[in-house]
Parts: C-alpha cells; structure tokens; sequence
C-alpha cells in the first residue's frame, strides 16, 4: 500500500488525519496496575462495600420536582460509559432541560477522550436539579465520596447503569442505597436491575438522536482503506472484556466469508489496547498471515470515530452480551449496514427489517477477567456460519445493503429519540422550562419481562 500523509500510524502534528492520543495517554498508573493484580469480583466487591459505608446518602424521599438535570460521569473518558453521559448531556440541552456536566467517578490515567471538554470536579451548582450519574453500580460509592458531601442533599440521585448479564453479581448491591432510583439503557439491564431496586428501575434508552453522530470529513484514505474494497468494521474497545466482545468469532466468520480477497477488507478498530497485551496476542495470533485483516489501534476523537464508521460498508458485531449495544446503534444511525448477535440489548432495537441478526445459542458466561460473571449466567454463542452467510449476501447484494442502511437509520432515528427521555423526565417532577416536542406522558416504573432468543 502507498504511502500516504494520512495512512495509519503516520499521522503526524501537522497532518490532516485522524486525531489520536499520543504514547502518554496510553499507560496505566502504577498503583492501578498493582490494583488490578487482585481478583476482579473480590476488589469490586470490598471497594463497593467500604464507599457505601462511608459514601454520602441521598435523601430518604426525593424531592417531588426538579428544574433541571445534572449529568455526572466520567465526561471526560474514552469509554462507554462517557460517551453515554455526554450524549445524555447534550440531549437534555437540545430538548431544553436546563443541565450541567459534573466530573464524577474514578478516572483512569490514560483514557482521556480525544478533544473532550473538562468538566468541574466539584462546581457550583444550582439547587433542585436532579443528580444523573453514569457511574455504574461497584464504584458509584467511591465516586461519592470523591464530591462534596452535600451535593446529594435536597436532590433526587439517579443511577445510570447498564449491564450485561441476566442476573447481577454481589459488587452492585451496595450503591442500591446510595440512588433513588436507577435508568437503564434497555430492556435487558433494567431486568437484571430490578432484584437490586424492585420498583426503581425505568428505561430509558441512551438518546443518540438528540445527538447523533457528526462524522469528521475524512474518507478512506485517512484510515488507509481502499475505495474500491468492501470494508467490514468490527469496533469494541478491549477494556470492555475481550471475550464479551468476541471479536475472534468475527475473524471466523469473515475467514469464512471471503477468505483471503483482497477486494474484502475487515478492519478491527480495538481502543485501550496496550493495557492488554495478552489480549491483543490472541487477536493478532488469529489474523496471522490474513492480508485483508487489519486493526486499527488508535485513540480517535469521536467525529473521527464517526468517520471511520461511516467509511464502512458493514458493521459486524458478534457479541456475547451487551447492556445497550452503542457502536451497533450509532452505527445504524450512520446509515450502515449492521450485523449483530440476536441476543440481549441489540436484539430489541435490530431485526430482520433494519439489520441482521445472527442466530446464537446461549452458553455458560465465563469472563477470563472474571469481571462479567454472576451466578447462573449465561450469554451467547453466535452461529459464524450464519453470519458468513449474512456477510456474503450483503457484499453481493449492494442495493438492499443500501436499503437496509437507510432502513436502519430511520430505525434508530425513532428507537433512540427523545420520547424515553422525555417520559423519564415527567415521572420524576420535571418542572422546569417547557420542553421542545410533544407533551409529557406519565411512564410507570418496572416491572417488565424481557425475553430472548433459546439456547438451541
């Protein structure tokens, strides 16, 4: 492949190419290092315990109306969970909900979002708002603890939680005590959330329409891609558990799609891989010798994330699990062509009419990290024969890969919308500036069933 100013890992301060981090942000402090050396479930568990102990309590009733919303997380982090409370700030911005952003959690060194803003750790902030913290449930406490002890007075405190196992393991019960209630992105989380909280748990999906994605105006050539192959994208971030994400069934399935054609390219765009370099072995040990598998190991800002979404054709995510399914969604947004395992949060936004689902069978959950891990759980084990197939017919079949894209778009465009938000925002006394869009319905709280596919 020609060299080229924009071609990957070439890009230097005074090209155009994507924006990523540089070797300083990619390193872990050496006390998180020694942290992560224990058990995962037992230091989750013992930090969960210690910070509900000590960790600032809400109220005991909530107030029964609030003017505004404020949005607490990570704001600033290159994760799942950031990019969820950015949008969530954003949203509630665009609809009219007065809000601020507040820096709350524990930060890892090394995972700044490129060109995120910084958002206060302790501002001055307004009374009755609401507190909406993405911060999932086994460092909620410690992220408490971390902001001024009277913050939570006077305010209804929100958990914004996803998850993605069936049942829930024992790290998550302290902070029950530490919310009023908690949001989740799904149907799939809000199930399992329900043991913790019975009769707190709303859905309320992450509004990606309120805040869709802007692409960067970068093509192919910025991620070195050609124009005339058919690309096939397979994004996850290997902090986000290596064997949830499954990217080697993906492999599989593209192996058997195509084979070596250099006319078909997949791409795997893996963020946070130097923090685990056993991992990336594995990934690389399953390419070997694969010309048209390549991975992308930058850490993009997200209008070039966007981007390079968009530079795909396909968008294939063989996951074992997932509390919402972020790149899947976004990418449909985009327009894109998407293939997912038929189980868990996807399933109940992507189905035959606007994707294509692939067939699984449900299997023992077992997290090498030991970090997805419950009693009793189980998650998937896609079929990669049938999304060889899936891969295959949409490489050959360009028109209805179009359609389906557009279909897709539209899909998320009402899937992903205010409505949820808005709801949310009447149940809990929203009374502030009138809201822009339809009238406000009351929503009630779980319980709901939520059900999927069979295990054969």
């Amino acid at each position: 492949m020609p060299a080229s100013p924009n071609a990957p890992h070439q890009t230097g301060p005074h090209q155009t190419g994507p924006h990523q981090t540089g070797p300083n942000q990619t390193g872990l402090h050496p006390l998180h290092r020694l942290w992560r050396r224990f058990p995962p479930e037992g230091r989750r568990l013992l930090l969960a315990r210690l910070g509900a102990r000590l960790a600032p309590k809400p109220d005991r009733r909530p107030p029964e109306h609030c003017r505004g919303v404020i949005v607490g997380g990570e704001v600033g982090r290159a994760s799942g969970l950031g990019e969820a409370a950015r949008i969530m700030h954003r949203a509630l911005d665009r609809i009219g909900v007065p809000t601020a952003a507040l820096q709350a959690g524990l930060d890892v060194p090394g995972e700044k979002a490129p060109g995120s803003a910084s958002a206060p750790v302790a501002p001055d902030l307004p009374d009755g708002l609401a507190l909406l913290l993405h911060v999932n449930a086994p460092v909620l406490p410690a992220a408490l603890l971390r902001l001024p002890r009277g913050l939570v007075r006077g305010r209804r405190v929100i958990g914004y939680w996803a998850w993605e196992l069936q049942s829930v393991p024992p790290s998550w019960r302290p902070a029950a005590s530490c919310v009023h209630e908690v949001w989740a992105p799904s149907a799939f989380t809000a199930a399992a959330l329900e043991t913790l909280l019975p009769g707190r748990v709303r859905v309320v999906p992450i509004p990606l329409a309120l805040s869709p994605p802007a692409p960067a105006p970068l093509g192919r050539a910025a991620f070195g891609l050609p124009e005339a192959a058919l690309v096939v994208l397979v994004s996850f971030s290997v902090a986000s558990a290596f064997e949830r994400k499954n990217p080697l069934a993906a492999i599989v399935a593209f192996r058997k799609a195509f084979g070596d054609r250099p006319d078909r390219i997949l791409l795997i765009k893996a963020g946070h891989a130097g923090h685990y370099p056993g991992d990336m072995d594995r990934l690389r040990e399953a390419i070997d010798g694969c010309d048209n598998i390549r991975i992308e190991t930058r850490m993009l800002a997200e209008a070039d994330m966007h981007a390079l979404t968009r530079s795909a054709d396909i968008v294939l995510s063989l996951h074992r699990s997932e509390g919402f399914g972020l790149v899947p969604a976004q990418a449909m947004l985009l327009g894109r062509a998407v293939v997912a395992t038929d189980w868990s949060a996807t399933a109940e936004f992507l189905d035959e009419s606007c994707g294509v689902p692939v067939a699984c069978r449900l299997v023992e959950a077992r997290d090498p990290r030991g970090v997805f891990q419950a009693p009793g759980a189980v998650w998937a084990d896609a079929d990669t024969d049938a999304a060889a197939q899936a891969l295959r017919r949409l490489a050959d079949a360009p028109e209805w890969r179009k359609a389906l894209g557009e279909r897709a778009r539209l899909v998320a465009g009402e899937r992903f919308g205010a409505e949820g938000l808005r709801r949310a925002l009447a149940a809990i006394g929203y009374a502030g500036p009138q809201l822009s869009g339809p009238q406000l319905s009351e929503p009630q709280l779980s319980g709901y069933q939520h059900s999927g596919p069979g295990s054969d």
